[in-house]
């Protein structure tokens, strides 16, 4: 069996790749029914964040010497399903198989692959990105794999671990931290400035906490469904001067700020260039700050072009926050030290768990070999044939097709010069006739 994922990250890819192959709920089910019916897998899960796209594939029937064969065909599906030519991702695609997969997923959820090392959000999106594919699988009664369920499980308690066990979480830095700290790069006080946050996710629920702790007085929530930007507020402290928006008063909020932070998952762009030039003639031109942090992007590019406009994507979040970077370090040496550890420990158990279904598969394979055995010898007895011969044709069929397949293992380990398996077949051997 192999357990492979298969992806694209920050490392890897630019924003304008990454928008390209993000998964919506309604694609992700696409992807999971087409999973299914092109029996690629027998389980996966999708994680698809700003930062990565990366699909978790078990497949019990592929051995590992097949694993690049069964990776070269997913990739092709992901790069169907984008509806992208393979060459436009042939250099920042990438695939782990087994132990390497494993050890990468427990990287991914522990933040030691992250944009900023150790930022905790992560662990929520990959737990959130399991229950989604668990919930597929159980609303069609479909069973979900046994050892990719496994592996999720071990990865949560590793992340719990590393979190518990490290201070990779101290200090802790995010992508919204980040958008923060380039804020208060550019300008001298926040207090008196006017911001626009578009969105009422996660990331802007952080948002909007460190610019609360930081004594912004004037924050506007600008979102698509007014009654979650309403929840959102109702979450935070301090609140009380802020001002929710629709996404048709987009305009009339960027006539007011001074800092735009958007992180939607809005398909299309929200934010276009003609926009921000009417916003810029009501500001009288002041300085203008533009982060966004959505994938696909909410802002258009273009708009960077303009003057007194300081413009910022994901991608040039990775080169603003370097605080604490020694400190994490050091975190992340111990934190993978424990991911070594817990991966080791779940292939262990996978060892045996494999091993325990040959043995159950071996033995009900010959419980019905003695069944159809049985079956004919008792027909034989009572259509009269001599009982003596019955039972010696009995007892001389049972045996070769008992011993065929056993035989059959020892001719290969002969063949392949496996001492090591044939010593220990002999000395169980010399230890059964005693």
């Amino acid at each position: 069996m192999t357990i492979l994922v298969l992806g694209i990250n920050h490392k890897t890819a630019s924003v304008a790749i990454r928008e390209k192959v993000v998964f919506s709920d309604e694609k992700r089910v696409e992807a999971l029914q087409q999973i299914q019916q092109y029996k690629l897998v027998d389980s996966a899960v999708i994680l698809s964040t700003c930062n990565r796209t990366e699909v978790y594939l078990h497949n019990k029937d592929i051995p590992p010497q097949q694993a690049q064969v069964w990776a070269d065909t997913c990739t092709q599906w992901f790069a169907g399903i984008h509806q992208l030519p393979l060459n436009e991702l042939a250099d920042c695609i990438y695939s782990r198989h087994n132990q390497q997969a494993a050890s990468h997923l427990m990287r991914v959820a522990c933040g030691l692959d992250s944009l900023i090392l150790g930022e905790p959000q992560i662990l929520g999106q990959v737990k959130q990105a399991y229950q989604m594919s668990e919930q597929y699988y159980q609303q069609r009664e479909l069973p979900m794999s046994g050892e990719l369920s496994r592996l999720f499980q071990k990865t949560f308690s590793t992340a719990k671990r590393v979190r518990t066990e490290t201070t990779i979480g101290n200090s802790a830095v995010s992508v919204a931290y980040a958008a923060c700290s380039l804020a208060r790069q550019i300008f001298e006080s926040l207090k008196k400035l006017n911001v626009l946050l578009v969105g009422a996710g996660e990331t802007i629920e952080l948002v909007s906490r460190h610019l609360l702790r930081h004594g912004v007085n004037n924050i506007m929530i600008a979102n698509r469904t007014i009654e979650r930007a309403q929840k959102l507020v109702e979450k935070l402290d301090n609140s009380e001067n802020i001002q929710i928006l629709s996404l048709e008063q987009l305009q009339e909020g960027l006539n007011q700020a001074d800092i735009v932070i958007s992180s939607t998952s809005s398909p299309s762009i929200l934010i276009s260039q003609e926009m921000v030039k009417l916003a810029q003639k009501a500001r009288c031109y002041l300085p203008m700050l533009l982060v966004d942090i959505a994938v696909p992007r909410d802002i258009e590019e273009s708009v960077n072009q303009l003057e007194s406009i300081y413009y910022y994507t994901v991608d040039d979040l990775q080169h603003m926050i370097q605080r604490n970077l020694t400190e994490r370090q050091k975190a992340a040496e111990q934190a993978q030290s424990i991911i070594e550890q817990e991966c080791e420990d779940f292939f262990e158990w996978l060892k045996v768990h494999q091993f325990s279904n040959l043995i159950r598969s071996y033995r009900d394979n010959a419980e019905d070999i003695r069944q159809q055995l049985l079956e004919k010898s008792l027909l034989a007895l009572t259509q009269g044939e001599d009982a003596e011969n019955v039972l010696r044709e009995l007892s001389y069929k049972l045996t070769n097709k008992l011993l065929h397949s056993p035989t059959q293992v020892m001719n290969s380990m002969v063949k392949t010069g496996n001492a090591n398996g044939l010593e220990l077949f002999s000395s169980t051997l010399k230890i059964a006739q005693k």
